[in-house]
């Protein structure tokens, strides 16, 4: 199960980069275009980047930290949820399974 973390949160942090630049892209084109509100989209992309470079953290040290793993996999994952939530319809799902796993797997 810790190789299965491993994977998941290395997986969930990838794709929630990928979701954090989204946001960011699409916060800034509607700032261009004098959206209401797109300078805080752009804001929360930033931080949904920081959890997701947190959950890939996670990830990688499963194997030989799972129970800090886990808990850092499922606060990044829910985190990421609620700072951009489209963006995350992949990665947060990911880390949040991941960060079960890792806990799991923890006990012997």
């Amino acid at each position: 199960m810790k190789i299965a973390a491993l994977i998941l949160g290395i997986i969930g942090g990838i794709a929630g980069i990928v979701g954090a630049i989204l946001a960011m892209v699409l916060g800034g084109t509607g700032s261009v275009f004098g959206g209401a509100g797109a300078g805080m989209v752009v804001t929360l992309g930033w931080v949904a980047l920081l959890l997701s470079i947190i959950g890939i953290v996670g990830g990688a040290i499963a194997l030989a930290k799972p129970k800090i793993a886990g808990i850092l996999m499922l606060l990044m994952g829910i985190g990421g949820i609620i700072a951009v939530s489209i963006g995350y319809v992949v990665a947060g799902p990911l880390l949040i399974i991941g960060g079960i796993l890792a806990l799991v797997g923890s006990r012997k």
